[in-house]
């Protein structure tokens, strides 16, 4: 299971906290999340009961049958809770009763254990605050949720409503031949659909590779593996981080992807760049009508079918030449003024 992200909810998990890096208010926010991946089997908090700074935690041990591990700190400046969990999760590690182990902490000193447990075949999911948890534990886990996530999900989106279809069974047979276009996927209503989610340049270049390693020879990838990939490359990849419930939902925020089903399988892949488009109507105009000469859209559309038979323009959102030269907004190329007929202008090529 070791570098395997899955949710197996018959999986037995040891949920091990860090009492003095973590937040007792999120803990019941943190085993709803640890139940998408399986049963928590051990639920212990590590910490100095007799400590004044702990006892709020009291309220949250018994509801949610956390077992409290007394430490008490031998030296100052030393961090006898933090030996004591690594202690205990080796223990349980030697046991082999366990399919993973749950880390709730921001601390660094974790990063060891975390290593450790992945090498012995096990999963390991880590749970902390963004601002506080160091990269190298991020990535020793096989997967890292940020507590701030999960507080976001719990809120009211009143903006996004998704509707998924019901009528498709996971286990029906699927028939490759059986492919549509996915315009708006699954029904995804938004209340205004040019608005585009504004994502850093890492983590879209990060999408982009992960699409490409598990596209097919046309540059589909199947979204369910998709999924799983970004979160092997980057351990805390997590679509709560920008507002979205699902991956799905995300790509089709970003407005830079293309959708296609075969069956109740979705597979995504990049946009073609419209100027690959813009270049097709250039050489089909230079070549047939000239420069600075009006051309009718519907000739000029059959011209280019018969020069590019391959042409997709569905990766534009259209579903016709004649739609995609309709948004045509390029310098380059002018409009009469009913958008009937088209002209390439001296600049192009100047």
């Amino acid at each position: 299971m070791g570098g395997r992200v899955t949710k197996d909810n018959s999986a037995k998990l040891a949920v091990l906290i860090d009492a003095d890096n973590s937040s007792a208010k999120k803990i019941p926010l943190i085993l709803q999340e640890v139940a998408k991946y399986g049963v928590a089997s051990v639920k212990r908090v590590y910490g100095d009961w007799s400590s004044e700074n702990l006892k709020n935690w009291r309220d949250v041990l018994l509801p949610h049958a956390i077992t409290p591990v007394q430490q008490f700190a031998y030296t100052s400046g030393k961090d006898a809770t933090d030996m004591m969990l690594i202690i205990n999760a080796m223990d349980l590690l030697y046991s082999k009763a366990l399919d993973g182990f749950c880390i709730v902490s921001s601390d660094s000193d974790f990063t060891p254990l975390a290593s450790r447990i992945r090498e012995s075949g096990l999963v390991v999911y880590g749970f902390g605050e963004k601002s506080k948890t160091p990269e190298a534990f991020i990535n020793a886990c096989d997967k890292f949720i940020y507590i701030e996530n999960l507080e976001d999900i719990n809120k009211t989106d009143t903006s996004i409503q998704l509707i998924t279809s019901t009528n498709n069974d996971n286990n029906q047979v699927v028939n490759p031949t059986q492919v549509t276009e996915v315009k708006n996927f699954e029904k995804l209503q938004l209340d205004s659909v040019s608005t585009q989610l504004t994502i850093d340049s890492a983590t879209l270049q990060l999408i982009y590779k992960a699409i490409k390693d598990t596209a097919d020879d046309d540059g589909w990838a199947y979204l369910g593996n998709l999924g799983k990939y970004l979160v092997m490359l980057k351990p805390d990849f997590d679509v709560r981080t920008f507002g979205c419930n699902k991956l799905s939902e995300l790509l089709e925020k970003l407005g830079l992807f293309t959708f296609q089903r075969r069956g109740s399988q979705i597979f995504v892949r990049k946009k073609a760049s419209f100027s690959k488009f813009l270049k097709a109507v250039q050489d089909t105009i230079i070549a047939k009508y000239g420069i600075n000469q009006w051309v009718y859209l519907n000739p000029l559309a059959i011209e280019i079918n018969k020069s590019y038979p391959n042409l997709d323009v569905s990766e534009y959102d259209c579903k016709s030449i004649y739609q995609a030269l309709l948004k045509i907004e390029s310098k380059y190329f002018e409009f009469s003024d009913d958008k009937r007929k088209l002209q390439l202008l001296q600049s192009k090529n100047s």
